[in-house]
């Protein structure tokens, strides 16, 4: 399975960056839409979010968008020795942000740090997902980690390109289901069970 995993994320990863640049701007722009037009995001009162890198969906213009509308927005910063991410909160997003673990964008130290119960939504990046609320990170495990221990109680919301959903991902028991995906074309609901 670990090799179906790896193979998995491989060539999905391959598909994305192989988006040129306006397709993903285009797509990222219809995926913000539909996930703001969400009644169980809109309303959120605080949002954790991932800060695009790479071919990922984008989301400063999202992170933007709440924060012009009052919403506490924190953004993790990875303790890769310790295996999990902090969450930070952002006031402007051009000037907290810095390149940081793996080089991804990450929330300065002297911000504020966020307490993950006070979290409402987690909106969630990944590798691979499916249209039953799997999902597959990058393989470090930080977000499956973070959903787990330090804020069970969120609503978890996947971003995606159509062309990152397959069938069935192949998960693990570590593996942390989602509440909703969201894609360019639709927004999927699941029936995650919350302890």
């Amino acid at each position: 399975m670990a090799e179906d995993r790896a193979t998995l994320r491989t060539n999905i990863l391959a598909a994305r960056d192989s988006l040129p640049p306006e397709e993903r701007q285009r797509k990222s722009r219809a995926i913000t839409e539909r996930l703001l037009a969400l009644p169980d995001f809109a309303a959120a009162r605080s949002v954790f979010a991932y800060v695009s890198f790479r071919s990922e969906v984008e989301t400063l213009p999202l992170i933007a968008h709440c924060l012009n509308r009052g919403v506490t927005v924190s953004a993790p910063l990875t303790l890769p020795a310790e295996h999990r991410l902090l969450a930070y909160a952002l006031s402007d997003p051009i000037r907290d942000l810095a390149p940081g673990y793996c080089g991804i964008p990450e929330p300065a130290k002297t911000l504020p740090l966020v307490d993950p119960a006070s979290i409402e939504v987690v909106v969630t990046p990944g590798s691979v997902f499916d249209a039953r609320g799997g999902r597959l990170g990058y393989g470090g495990g930080f977000y499956d980690r973070f959903l787990q221990t330090a804020a069970p109680q969120a609503l978890r919301i996947g971003l995606a390109y159509d062309l990152q959903v397959i069938e069935a991902v192949p998960l693990k028991s570590h593996d942390q289901q989602l509440d909703y995906l969201i894609t360019e074309t639709r927004a999927i609901k699941f029936g995650r069970v919350i302890q």
